[in-house]
């Protein structure tokens, strides 16, 4: 949400980057969670229905007009950068984690402020309480964006916190985020989410589980600065941020899909398997940040030396896909 032109300092993982509820209390409740394997139990929900736009396969879509124009404002000579890994860096866990929960984790209060990093989006989001753990990992361990994520796997609801901290008996954010995965329901137009784009960020994360099975199924998020994005946005996205307005922008929720040619037969299975979603289902920007910096979730398993492979791929090997209408300010 908040421009980050180095964004390699993120979240405070718990274990394996996955807590599920337990039941210590009189009412089968708990503040906080224990580690579980939570994080694979996530892989087996439907994340949206297979209609919703973020599931959709854009692999035969048309090229907006001004593809070119686009990636070469961005810099067609700038690599992926995996802003996700395993291990630390400074202190804190790579990606932005996340946890998992049942209908037994107890619902906390949330209070919406701005602080010294970012004002207050309380008009613009969900209130609370949420089923978060009192000890869910914060992103970047509390510096930064600060994104706290926490899906219940019995229902299927998503609930998304940007600028957070942990206080008392719940948290402080600036902005808050409620998604039902069992519906094509979308932000009340104009607002923003966790992400300034006004989308949902766990759906765009790439996640180790989904590399155990084989596939990721969905686009993967992405950052360019500021300066590169178009005041407007496109479906699904919901909200703009300040700037400008002309043919070389990129507005949020546009995407980017990797050239069908693009040979990545020398890459690991791993990384195969990414850059095959970038040719299905594209990057989607979703955030002001560092330039082509994609994101994903902290998992033990990555291999950080093979995932910086990714940045020989470089922009000039992606494609715009044709944006549509654009919403602007009112």
């Amino acid at each position: 949400m908040k421009t980050l032109f180095c964004r390699l300092v993120l979240c405070y993982l718990v274990l394996n980057a996955t807590i599920s509820c337990s039941s210590e209390d009189s009412n089968n409740q708990s503040e906080n969670a224990n580690p579980t394997d939570g994080i694979n139990s996530i892989e087996n929900i439907q994340i949206f229905p297979t209609t919703h736009p973020l599931n959709m396969d854009i692999s035969g879509s048309p090229i907006d007009v001004n593809s070119n124009l686009i990636l070469s404002h961005i810099g067609t000579e700038k690599g992926l950068f995996p802003d996700f890994g395993s291990g630390e860096w400074e202190g804190a866990s790579i990606g932005i984690p996340y946890v998992s929960v049942d209908n037994n984790q107890l619902k906390v209060p949330i209070t919406f402020r701005g602080n010294s990093y970012d004002g207050n989006y309380g008009s613009e989001s969900d209130q609370g309480p949420f089923p978060i753990p009192l000890n869910a990992p914060v992103e970047g361990g509390g510096q930064g964006d600060s994104h706290v994520i926490s899906v219940n796997v019995e229902n299927g609801m998503l609930y998304e916190l940007y600028n957070a901290t942990q206080v008392g008996h719940g948290f402080e954010a600036s902005s808050a985020a409620v998604f039902d995965l069992n519906k094509i329901v979308f932000r009340p137009d104009g607002w923003t989410s966790a992400d300034a784009a006004g989308l949902p960020i766990f759906p765009l994360l790439v996640r180790y589980p989904e590399i155990e099975k084989g596939v990721i199924d969905h686009p993967i998020r992405f950052t360019i600065s500021r300066s590169k994005i178009y005041e407007g946005y496109v479906h699904p996205a919901r909200h703009l941020v300040s700037g400008n307005a002309s043919d070389e922008l990129l507005p949020f929720g546009g995407r980017l899909r990797l050239k069908a040619d693009y040979d990545i037969s020398g890459f690991s299975e791993t990384n195969q398997i990414i850059l095959k979603a970038m040719k299905t289902y594209g990057l989607m920007l979703a955030d002001v940040g560092s330039d082509m910096f994609i994101s994903g979730a902290p998992h033990e398993k990555w291999d950080n030396d093979d995932l910086k492979k990714l940045k020989q791929v470089t922009l000039d090997n992606f494609e715009v896909i044709e944006l549509g209408d654009i919403t602007l300010r009112d």
